[in-house]
């Protein structure tokens, strides 16, 4: 979900003076929740809260942004609309050898849920994704004990100013390495609102912060816009207490209760994140079963089964089979707690012995993502679109505008909406602009004369992707990408699931390893496991899932399996290095020529893991 910074103009202002001691320490963040119309700029919140920096941090950088009416008279190549990581790495790629094109980069910072440093002009979440705040909270909340720091007697905002200044420092170490490719490889880079001009073609419209209008020309354009929350109807977002998976990144104390509504990858990972701070979370979901919430978004079902548990172990409340039917808000006390009114799935009455009323200080509901394009005014370039917004292309990624020069790559396209495939699919839409610059490019392979690719994947028409990437083959081919959940612990696939692989007329076997089987697993982190699905009939290995630590750094080892057609055999042949996680693919492939031992030793080493989770030291 990751690859923008969208339109949804959820403003962050950051003011940063370094001082000496944490008391007196200071990070200034201005706070809006404005929506915005074909791009248009909007006046600074007076909302403001006080925060700090931390010392460590280097000098701020100053930016080589500049303002809509300073962009030079001269021919461009390609112009970029949007500074995320599909934008940039873009941008970035277009603009480099072999083909060294001349590239502009149009981004509105201040309409995007960006941090800005007021001082400086510096834009802190150039080129990152939208999940990057997330990632920084998860990763924050690992390292920083709050009740620990509750205990030593801070308060409540100072545990929270610790944890949103590690986030910042994350996101400006990131965008000020961002700012340096970009001035490196010679990308113009501009801060304004782009939208295609009323007069129809390609020409866009770059209005700046004081409404002033500039006309950009470019031979080509990139739409990577990324994407914005999904706001369900009859929820009060307010960006104070009520969120959304954006605009909760301008939450600006540690809450004490959280309700999230949604049962997919962000909702997950949000209410293990604040838990993690210390937060009491319910998770509120519509179906009966949380196993089959997860199945529907691809999850396998002992990972999904595993994650649920996971949740239960925490201290989660899941409100099963239930959606919110009321909100009732404080309105004259901003710490006083929300009250819903939960009703059953679809609506009624709730099974008797069920919650009906939850309390809680904030609000998330995190229940997807459509595509950021409302306010580029893509009918005036005869852009076609589809219900959500999502951009129409063929499988070169070129859109239908009426010049034949508009692209598009990333979340405005629609599903997945993940960083990778986005980025993937920017490098795809480049290499299609200007194919005729890598065709002048002599590659080792082809040096040697070697035509095949026998380390490419195929069953059926499957990888059939191809380097372009197309929105509707990459929806639908399970072998295009890994797929990631940062909850803790982390959940990722690739490839198959047995139920996939039934339907396709394989027949499938598993070899599951548990973390708690090797070394480092149950020393470290033994909740967990890893699975291999393979082909009966020659071994083949078809997909791998794993839920547990370094699960979305472990996978990719799986789809190198995968993608090079490995075998069970091959995995039992390979000497893998003492007390790492990989020690569990070896034992996974045991699992699968020896079920009968397999299931014994997971069941051994399950009681054990059982009596340790209890803190109950075996007899």
């Amino acid at each position: 979900y990751d690859t923008h910074k969208s339109a949804t103009a959820t403003r962050t202002v950051i003011n940063m003076r370094s001082t000496s001691t944490l008391a007196s320490c200071c990070l200034a963040i201005v706070l809006s929740t404005t929506n915005t119309h074909a791009f248009q700029p909007h006046p600074p919140s007076s909302i403001i809260l006080q925060k700090h920096r931390s010392s460590n941090l280097v000098s701020p950088l100053h930016l080589a942004a500049i303002p809509p009416q300073d962009i030079p008279d001269k021919p461009f190549d390609l112009a970029v609309i949007g500074a995320g990581p599909v934008g940039v790495s873009a941008a970035l790629l277009a603009a480099r050898s072999p083909h060294s094109k001349k590239v502009i980069l149009v981004d509105a910072p201040r309409a995007s849920g960006a941090l800005m440093n007021e001082e400086t002009g510096e834009d802190l979440s150039i080129g990152g994704p939208t999940g990057l705040f997330s990632k920084a909270l998860r990763d924050t909340g690992k390292r920083i004990s709050v009740s620990s720091l509750k205990g030593m007697g801070l308060r409540d905002d100072s545990v929270w100013n610790e944890i949103v200044t590690s986030c910042v420092e994350l996101a400006s170490f990131n965008a000020r390495d961002t700012i340096r490719q970009l001035e490196y490889a010679g990308v113009t880079y501009v801060q304004g609102y782009a939208a295609f001009a009323d007069s129809g073609g390609s020409s866009l419209f770059i209005t700046s912060d004081d409404n002033s209008i500039t006309t950009l020309n470019a031979d080509k354009i990139l739409i990577a816009t990324g994407s914005t929350p999904f706001r369900p109807g009859g929820i009060p977002f307010d960006g104070k207490r009520v969120f959304d998976s954006d605009s909760i990144n301008t939450l600006s104390y540690l809450p004490k209760s959280v309700a999230i509504t949604g049962s997919g990858i962000i909702a997950i990972e949000f209410a293990k994140i604040f838990k993690n701070l210390g937060s009491d979370v319910t998770l509120i979901i519509r179906d009966k079963i949380p196993r089959n919430a997860l199945m529907k978004i691809g999850l396998d079902k002992d990972i999904a089964a595993t994650l649920v548990a996971d949740l239960a172990r925490s201290g989660i409340k899941v409100e099963r089979g239930a959606q919110v039917k009321k909100f009732h808000i404080p309105r004259k006390n901003d710490r006083a707690p929300i009250q819903l009114e939960l009703e059953a799935k679809g609506g009624g009455e709730r099974p008797t012995g069920a919650t009906t009323t939850l309390k809680c200080d904030i609000y998330l509901a995190a229940v997807g993502r459509k595509p950021n394009t409302a306010s580029l005014n893509l009918q005036a370039a005869g852009i076609q679109a589809d219900s959500y917004g999502g951009i129409e292309t063929d499988m070169n990624l070129k859109a239908t505008a009426s010049g034949g020069n508009v692209y598009a790559a990333g979340d405005v396209l629609g599903r997945p909406f993940l960083a990778s495939t986005g980025m993937a699919q920017g490098a795809a839409a480049i290499q299609s602009m200007f194919a005729e610059d890598s065709m002048n490019v002599i590659t080792p392979a082809a040096q040697e004369g070697d035509s095949t690719n026998d380390g490419t994947c195929e069953v059926g028409e499957l990888c059939m992707a191809g380097e372009n990437f197309d929105p509707k083959s990459l929806a639908s081919n399970p072998f295009a990408f890994p797929v990631g959940v940062w909850s803790s612990p982390e959940a990722s696939y690739y490839g198959l699931s047995s139920q996939q692989c039934e339907e396709m007329g394989i027949t499938a076997g598993e070899g599951v390893a548990l973390y708690a089987e090797c070394l480092r697993g149950l020393v470290f982190s033994p909740n967990g496991l890893l699975k291999l699905v393979y082909d009966k009939s020659n071994g083949r290995i078809m997909g791998v899932h794993i839920c547990g630590d370094d699960a979305c750094e472990l996978i990719h080892y799986g789809m190198e399996l995968v993608k090079a057609k490995r075998t069970i055999d091959d995995v039992l042949s390979n000497l893998y290095s003492a007390v790492t996680f990989h020690e569990m693919y070896r034992i996974a492939a045991m699992a699968a020529v020896d079920e009968a031992g397999a299931r014994q030793r997971r069941r051994a080493a399950g009681r054990a893991l059982a009596t340790r989770n209890k803190g109950i030291a075996p007899e």
